[in-house]
């Protein structure tokens, strides 16, 4: 007696044509209005992240490891003229070394809510575990996982259980098939506001921090709805190929762009060496938005 199993069903979509992608996941995860229903509850529900409509460019600024309340008031009031909506501070960061500095913990996740009171920003901040997850989904608007924490599935089941949206950053050495699958574990549990972040992987180059990896915007597109952002300062650790590169992210189709920026990036708690000043950012901004026209797309 034959039996007949069924077929698995991925959440991502994963190689499906494009033109039954948003159909597919619409009824795979229920109706339309059960997926409205889940954005409503978030301050931000008109972000969507579903990949089809995600048509226009997101900009991200990032006071990285968010130290000082009044240096973070100093650079979120520069870049609120430029029109970026998103500003990412590290509450908690996982650090290489026990000694280096690991963030403010809850007191940071305060300052950053001050900062949304103020300049209207979005909040995305990272969670390194689930107790810090639970902290983050009551201050933050968007939640991360980091590039070392992609595979820790406790907390993308955790993340995928959250009603906030998630930015899933690609892991040093992950594949595509894992980063997809690693945002399945989040979609798997109900929580399909999720997007991707290319922010590097290691390599044998020595001329740079990471590879930052632009061929894997493509990739995704092809076989995922989901909608992917490009970290350029993480993806070269080198200032003066920030730019460059997010022009480059831009033209490959990046949906967004996460961008360390600090007005004095020499005194940077961390990471000051890949942070650019807020007058490159807004030159930034003019040039992607060029860009972007090109490709018959807006900057949000």
């Amino acid at each position: 007696m034959s039996t007949t199993t069924a077929p698995k069903i991925f959440h991502t979509a994963i190689d499906l044509p494009v033109n039954v992608r948003t159909t597919v996941i619409e009824l795979l995860n229920g109706t339309l209005a059960d997926l409205n229903d889940l954005k409503s509850q978030t301050k931000y529900a008109h972000w969507n992240v579903k990949g089809p409509s995600f048509y226009s460019l997101h900009l991200l600024f990032d006071q990285l490891a968010s130290g000082f309340d009044e240096q973070i008031d100093t650079v979120a009031e520069r870049i609120a003229k430029t029109g970026c909506r998103l500003f990412r501070g590290g509450a908690y960061k996982p650090r290489t070394s026990p000694y280096s500095f690991q963030g403010l913990g809850e007191p940071g996740l305060k300052i950053l809510a001050k900062v949304r009171e103020q300049h209207g920003f979005g909040i995305i901040t990272e969670a390194i575990d689930n107790e810090s997850l639970d902290l983050v989904e009551q201050y933050a608007d968007v939640i991360q996982i980091g590039a070392r924490n992609m595979q820790n599935f406790s907390l993308l089941k955790r993340a995928g259980r959250a009603r906030k949206p998630v930015l899933l950053k690609r892991g040093m050495s992950a594949t595509l098939d894992e980063f997809l699958m690693a945002a399945e574990y989040i979609l798997s549990e109900g929580n399909y506001n999720v997007m991707l972040c290319e922010r590097g992987v290691r390599t044998f180059s020595d001329f740079s921090r990471n590879t930052l990896d632009l061929a894997v915007v493509p990739a995704v597109k092809k076989r995922s709805h989901l909608p992917i952002l490009v970290d350029p300062s993480h993806g070269t650790g080198k200032r003066h190929k920030v730019l460059p590169l997010s022009r480059a992210a831009v033209a490959v189709g990046a949906d967004g762009l996460l961008v360390e920026v600090h007005h004095e990036p020499d005194k940077a708690l961390s990471d000051g060496v890949q942070s650019i000043v807020p007058e490159e950012f807004a030159a930034l901004t003019v040039e992607v938005r060029q860009i972007a026209e090109v490709l018959r797309r807006h900057v949000n």
